[in-house]
């Protein structure tokens, strides 16, 4: 068998395994189910259910797409080179060199395969131990995220935004949309991130810690992903907390929700509407058991034990600006040693190190 001939049998099977890794087939039929569904008129006349539909199709054809155009691509050199034309040996190598790469780079997303990780981002941002410099912290990495989201493509919209009284913010809810693989790729933030410098808080300029708390949840736009029964949800309305002014929510619009089997809490005032923040609230909670289930390896969500995803004791990464300048991740080892480039937004070092190790992890068992 001649070099080239080789080459194209090695690229074949590694497409052809991917390809039913990743349930290519089984994607492209529900996204032509969809596209009919989408060919109706009178969908339109739910424009929540349409958008959602054409929402999902948009993602399945961004998945489907590139893998139809090489398998397509790959039948065609095969049935060229079958002819045994060697006067198109250039030819051959450059695009069986140009199809290589293209499948080195859709092969990625056989990282991908979490029941979760096509989905939305619901992000969470908790101030902790240290004061003003904590809540400070906090903001940074809200700015460092939203960064993030702007270069991978991804819109952000915020949920709920609570200040610091003195700087920064107290927590920070965003959703995070629009760009591929966003849970499979932010699921490395998860967790607690400390950070040490010289405190521009502090009269004496003295070396500070100082901790948050990051929550990655996938975000659960469809309800029946998550079923959630009445007996088990405790709501409670009250009067949300304002700033004083014209402008204070002098309504008991705020909504806390209570899922009693995990003991969560949600609460949500963004809005001044009951319902809207009830919506809101509800989703958040969808949100927090999916990736609740996730951790716990649990069948379905009524195999959920009580315990909050993603709590203080998971300390992940360490941002050092003061005595030296260092960002470390403390489970794959991997650092930077720009700490201003990383809370720039430059977090692509840690995310692809995380799914390297996962991947590994993967592979042992």
């Amino acid at each position: 068998m001649k070099p080239l001939e080789k080459r194209l049998l090695v690229l074949s099977k590694e497409f052809h395994e991917a390809y039913e890794k990743l349930a290519i087939a089984d994607k492209q039929q529900e996204k032509e189910s969809l596209e009919q569904e989408l060919a109706h008129p009178e969908l339109w006349n739910n424009p929540t259910h349409a958008t959602e539909v054409n929402k999902q199709f948009s993602a399945l054809d961004t998945q489907v797409h590139p893998w139809v155009t090489l398998g397509a691509q790959i039948r065609d050199i095969e049935e060229l080179m079958a002819l045994g034309d060697d006067s198109l040996a250039t030819e051959f190598e450059g695009q069986l060199s140009a199809m290589e790469l293209q499948l080195h780079d859709l092969k990625k997303a056989l990282r991908f395969t979490g029941p979760f990780d096509e989905h939305d981002v619901i992000l969470r941002l908790s101030a902790g131990v240290g004061g003003t410099d904590a809540q400070d912290f906090t903001e940074m990495l809200e700015r460092m995220y939203l960064r993030w989201a702007e270069s991978a493509g991804a819109s952000t919209t915020s949920i709920e935004r609570s200040a610091g009284e003195e700087a920064g913010v107290k927590t920070s809810v965003m959703s995070v949309s629009g760009a591929p693989h966003l849970y499979g790729r932010l699921k490395s933030e998860n967790g607690v991130h400390r950070l040490v410098r010289l405190s521009p808080f502090n009269s004496d300029n003295l070396r500070q810690t100082s901790f948050a708390l990051v929550e990655v949840l996938p975000q659960i736009d469809a309800p029946e992903q998550i079923a959630l029964d009445d007996k088990d949800l405790k709501i409670d309305v009250y009067r949300a907390g304002g700033h004083g002014g014209q402008g204070v929510n002098t309504t008991d619009s705020a909504v806390r929700v209570t899922h009693l089997p995990t003991n969560i809490v949600v609460a949500i005032q963004n809005e001044r509407s009951q319902i809207q923040n009830k919506e809101t609230a509800l989703k958040i909670l969808r949100s927090k058991l999916a990736q609740l289930q996730l951790e716990q390896h649990a069948a379905s969500i009524t195999d959920l034990q009580a315990g909050e995803s993603a709590n203080w004791g998971s300390q992940i990464r360490n941002y050092v600006l003061h005595p030296y300048t260092l960002v470390k991740d403390t489970r794959t080892k991997y650092e930077e040693k720009d700490p201003q480039a990383v809370l720039d937004g430059k977090l692509d070092g840690f995310i692809e190190s995380y799914l390297e190790a996962e991947m590994g992890d993967e592979t042992k068992t």
